[in-house]
């Protein structure tokens, strides 16, 4: 997306986080500067300091939603009984949300700068924990935290991948399967 390809009618704000995701995904979070983004909207650098002052509120801004969309996952899961339904609740829960946000996840899932923001807002390093303690627990030790990393992580990075007309269900469906077999669930009886 560049600038030619934002709805120039779109509220500034929402134009910036558009654009700061797309030089994101090119650049990295680290590779990308305000300036940058000011120079793809055609916009002063202070315009972009109207709204955010830093990449990092920036990229807090960007991440919010989806910290919030986890949040609540999360929460549901927890509210099932038993480890096995809990973990294939938040799998399912993940991989809805990755298949809805397939070029956005796998920005958000390894990037240096957001690891660093995870650091900096331990509100939302807690919610990833407990989102991966979810998914561990299905096997207790360092087997089921490895496989847990490899469910959360890969779920983002297949997520990502292009694949033609997939539509969103279809993926969804599949990051399911796949992460089911990685955490050794069985498929639920009830719809997810």
């Amino acid at each position: 997306m560049t600038s030619n390809s934002v709805d120039a009618g779109a509220p500034t704000r929402q134009r910036l986080l558009d654009v700061a995701i797309e030089l994101f995904k090119r650049h990295s979070v680290a590779g990308t500067s305000l300036q940058m983004i000011s120079d793809e909207l055609g916009l002063t650098k202070s315009a972009i300091y109207h709204h955010f002052r830093t990449r990092e509120e920036l990229l807090s801004a960007v991440m919010e939603p989806v910290i919030l969309e986890v949040a609540a996952l999360v929460e549901a899961a927890e509210r099932h009984r038993g480890v096995r339904a809990s973990a294939d609740r938040m799998l399912c829960g993940y991989a809805g949300l990755a298949a809805r946000n397939r070029e956005l996840i796998p920005l958000l899932t390894g990037d240096p700068g957001v690891i660093e923001l995870l650091r900096t807002r331990t509100e939302w390093a807690a919610i990833v924990e407990r989102q991966m303690t979810l998914l561990a627990n299905v096997e207790p030790g360092l087997g089921g935290q490895v496989k847990a990393a490899l469910v959360m992580s890969g779920i983002a990075s297949a997520a990502g991948v292009d694949y033609g007309d997939v539509d969103e269900e279809t993926l969804r469906d599949q990051l399911i399967a796949a992460g089911r077999r990685t955490l050794g669930l069985r498929e639920s009886r009830r719809l997810t």
